[in-house]
């Protein structure tokens, strides 16, 4: 988490510091997990591109320790008051016959059992308790067998296989490229992260698995969508509400995880390298209906029309149906738009505003300063020379 003036303005930045986050990105992942349930029936969880490590804090806390965040804290804290009331009038009920009042139950938070995490990145994660944390480049081939080993430490690498042998139920990916400001390139980029996670996610992920990245949302965005539905049952979009509405990011949530049949990951032959996935996605595509109106030519004319006919259909109740004519002809593309969805109470801050701070208000320092940061070598020289990070030199 940075300092600059944007930052120190920003609800979630300040807040994720006094809650013990260590980057504002943990409520992105715990707004997602309050609209698709990420984390039910979840015991082992792969995090990619995960430093400095707010999202994998996140798993810790929850997984871990059994903590609860937002609805569902609120869920339990108000099951909790019920419970106190409903056992106070029974303590006094039962005090009321026999004299004594009897200790009532009370709703408690266990952590799970057989939790497993591994963590990826780049950069050092500094260590969170739980967490198995690995330094290394999810685009390289060689991170598959340091990622099986980490999962299952009985796993001999000379047997040449890529297939995880205790899958894992969730694989979450935050991580995103530098940004240059050609939006066109920044797109591909994250385009070519994704598939390097999806990749991985393939290698390791057991049937029924939750696969979530975050994506950049372009003109063309919609190819990745249907790419993404040939492996999953149910491919959403989302859009936290503690993610800058200015921003072009949003999350690919795929759930329901069904790989074709037939079908064997391997970096050997990677998606997004070659025509093989062109090619499934061709196939998935002809057997997906119709969830949008797709931009049609008229095959007589040559117009392009976007706008189908209404008919409408009178019942016997006298309830006129409308309903749309679809003039595709028999060899018509088929467009498949993923459901978006925003996620995160509407109430909540919005972080793209700037909050005026009380009078008594105290800056705190993050919560994890960045252990390698790529810029580290630059404030080193500034404060040699008398920057702004040292005393400003009068010559």
């Amino acid at each position: 988490m940075g300092k600059s003036s944007k930052d120190k303005r920003d609800a979630y930045y300040r807040l994720a510091k006094e809650q013990g986050w260590r980057a504002r990105s943990a409520f992105k992942l715990l707004q997602l997990d309050e609209e698709f349930d990420l984390f039910s029936n979840v015991t082992r969880v792969v995090d990619l591109c995960a430093a400095p490590g707010s999202w994998s804090q996140v798993l810790s806390r929850v997984l871990i320790k059994g903590e609860k965040f937002g609805r569902a804290a609120w869920q339990d804290r108000d099951a909790r008051f019920r419970q106190q009331m409903l056992g106070l009038f029974g303590s006094q009920h039962t005090a009321s016959k026999s004299g004594h009042s009897e200790p009532q139950p009370s709703i408690t938070s266990s952590p799970r059992q057989d939790v497993k995490i591994v963590s990826i990145d780049l950069q050092p994660i500094s260590p969170l308790p739980g967490i198995v944390t690995l330094r290394a480049d999810i685009t390289h081939p060689a991170t598959v067998p340091l990622l099986l080993k980490a999962l299952d430490p009985e796993y001999d690498s000379k047997t040449n296989t890529q297939q995880a042998a205790h899958p894992v139920d969730l694989v979450l990916s935050d991580g995103a490229p530098d940004v240059t400001g050609l939006h066109d390139l920044d797109i591909y980029v994250q385009s070519q992260l994704l598939f390097a996670a999806l990749n991985l996610a393939l290698c390791v992920l057991k049937p029924g698995g939750k696969f979530v990245a975050k994506i950049f949302r372009g003109k063309n965005v919609d190819v990745l969508y249907a790419q993404l539905k040939i492996f999953f049952e149910k491919v959403h979009v989302a859009k936290p509400r503690s993610s800058r509405a200015s921003s072009v990011e949003a999350f690919i949530v795929c759930l329901n995880f069904q790989p074709p049949k037939g079908f064997s990951a391997s970096l050997e032959e990677p998606l997004g390298v070659g025509f093989r996935l062109s090619r499934m996605t061709e196939q998935s595509c002809a057997a997906l209906p119709i969830t949008a109106n797709t931009i049609l030519q008229n095959p007589e004319t040559g117009a392009w029309n976007n706008t189908p006919a209404l008919v409408a259909i009178p019942d016997n109740d006298g309830i006129t149906e409308i309903q749309l004519e679809d003039h595709r002809p028999g060899h018509g593309d088929v467009r498949w738009i993923a459901p978006f969805i925003a996620c995160g109470d509407l109430s909540a801050f919005d972080s793209d505003a700037s909050y005026r701070l009380p009078p008594d208000h105290v800056s705190l320092d993050p919560v994890q300063p960045p252990t390698a940061p790529p810029y580290k070598r630059a404030l080193e020289m500034r404060k040699a020379f008398g920057g702004a990070y040292g005393k400003t030199s009068k010559d």
